[in-house]
């Protein structure tokens, strides 16, 4: 009998240790404003490498395998019509990993963890991804503003979208998916083709299937009335410069599988200026969205 007393004590113990234990964990997020949530899990390849192949030729023996072609295209920032026009393309060692493992940002970002939604463009890798509370869901390659009208930086919303509209810069040009960002200069994700390099009049260009995606992602702008915002949509953050008149920056890959790596430390001190603002307005919108009949 004593022997069953000091276990069911023991058992006692060890069952409010974990309730403890739950109740701190959500203190904690409660404190920070993080939302639970669940981890996404990306398949890594063994080992991480690059060389460059006669387009031609890899191409042929690669023409059926989908999933080879989606990394390949975006490794080289290009299209299906694009990249067949190359002499050479950079393809990796390995292709046993799913497609973020050979793009630059990082999984996970801690200081994005209270953040609902929020998009990021880099301009020196020419990649995009989209993260969830601190999590990347979705990522891709972009091909952004040419030298001559460069994409503006810094932090904007995503305000209105439609399935096809007409460019502001040349009345022949059909954007599908296109969604604004800059409505004052008519700045927006679209898809559009991709030679594999900076080449848009400041929009940011995306393949069709990413930029569905992001289409059905993103939140568009509350408005109040014709004139004013009463919420804005997604944060959309754009950073970094491209090194133009240099190589293709991908081409660094060959020499160092890391060379365009984006740490979790550098996406912190790229959002952080404007993570209290996105917070504001992300405030806003859960308040419209849960008053909303």
């Amino acid at each position: 009998m004593k022997k069953l007393y000091y276990t069911s004590n023991i058992l006692l113990l060890l069952v409010l240790g974990l309730v403890g234990s739950c109740k701190k964990s959500e203190t904690t997020k409660e404190k920070t404003g993080a939302k639970p949530h669940k981890t996404v899990e990306y398949k890594k390849p063994k080992s991480i490498g690059f060389h460059f192949e006669k387009t031609k030729q890899w191409l042929e023996a690669n023409k059926s395998d989908s999933t080879k072609l989606d990394i390949v295209y975006a490794i080289n920032r290009t299209d299906k019509a694009n990249l067949a026009k190359m002499d050479s393309a950079v393809v990796p060692t390995d292709f046993s990993g799913d497609l973020p493992s050979y793009l630059p940002f990082p999984i996970h970002v801690s200081n994005l963890e209270s953040v609902d939604k929020v998009l990021l463009f880099s301009y020196p890798t020419q990649t995009f991804a989209a993260y969830e509370n601190g999590e990347l869901v979705y990522t891709g390659p972009t091909n952004m503003g040419r030298k001559k009208d460069q994409t503006p930086t810094g932090l904007f919303f995503t305000n209105w979208k439609a399935e096809k509209t007409t460019s502001t810069f040349n009345d022949e040009w059909d954007l599908k998916w296109n969604f604004n960002i800059e409505n004052k200069l008519g700045v927006g994700f679209h898809q559009y083709e991709l030679p594999g390099y900076p080449a848009s009049h400041s929009c940011l260009r995306l393949l069709e299937k990413d930029a569905k995606y992001l289409y059905k992602w993103a939140d568009e702008w509350i408005l109040k009335d014709s004139e004013n915002v009463r919420v804005k949509g997604t944060p959309v953050i754009v950073f970094g410069s491209y090194p133009f008149d240099t190589p293709k920056p991908w081409f660094e890959l060959i020499k160092d599988p890391k060379a365009l790596d984006l740490s979790e430390s550098d996406i912190e001190s790229q959002t952080a200026p404007f993570i209290q603002k996105i917070l504001d307005n992300q405030k806003i919108r859960t308040g419209e969205e849960t008053s909303a009949p």
